[in-house]
């Protein structure tokens, strides 16, 4: 009984062939007419291509023969030349390039605008901002006037003469 998972692989025995039989072409990978084969094979994809090229020409039926179709994935790649390409040409920028820039330019123009206080958001930051300083005013001035009653109220006490009574 095996280990594992898997079953081995057969590998069966392996034959190498050596250089006077590769010299030779009698090697079992490569036989000694695979050359002659592989020339037919390519003479009969020519006359394919040459048969499809000849019934492209013929006249098509319908609208077939009025259109003109046109597949751009088959057009060759054109090279450019250094000396071709114009500099002063700006290039197109993408959609989402495109929308990333504005974008940016809306998210500037609101925070110059925030900055200012012309928006809603900014009003209401100024009118919350305004309640909290009146509230710290409020408070300001609350304490202030308890500290100077507390004051008056010991100037009292240290001018009041003491009288100390007692009782028998």
């Amino acid at each position: 009984m095996g280990r594992g998972k898997f079953k081995g692989k057969p590998t069966g025995r392996r034959q190498f062939s050596t250089p006077e039989q590769m010299m030779a072409g009698t090697c079992a990978s490569r036989p000694r007419m695979f050359k002659m084969e592989e020339a037919e094979l390519e003479e009969e994809e020519r006359s394919e291509e040459e048969s499809e090229d000849e019934a492209e020409t013929e006249k098509q039926k319908g609208t077939l023969g009025i259109i003109q179709v046109e597949n751009p994935n088959s057009a060759k790649p054109k090279n450019v030349k250094v000396r071709d390409i114009n500099m002063e040409k700006t290039t197109e920028l993408s959609r989402r390039e495109r929308e990333e820039i504005e974008r940016k330019k809306a998210h500037e123009r609101y925070m110059k605008l925030q900055e200012q206080g012309k928006t809603e958001q900014a009003r209401k930051d100024l009118e919350r901002l305004a309640l909290v300083r009146q509230r710290r005013a409020d408070a300001a001035k609350k304490r202030e006037e308890e500290k100077t009653a507390k004051e008056k109220l010991l100037e009292a006490r240290k001018l009041a003469p003491r009288i100390n009574v007692k009782q028998v």
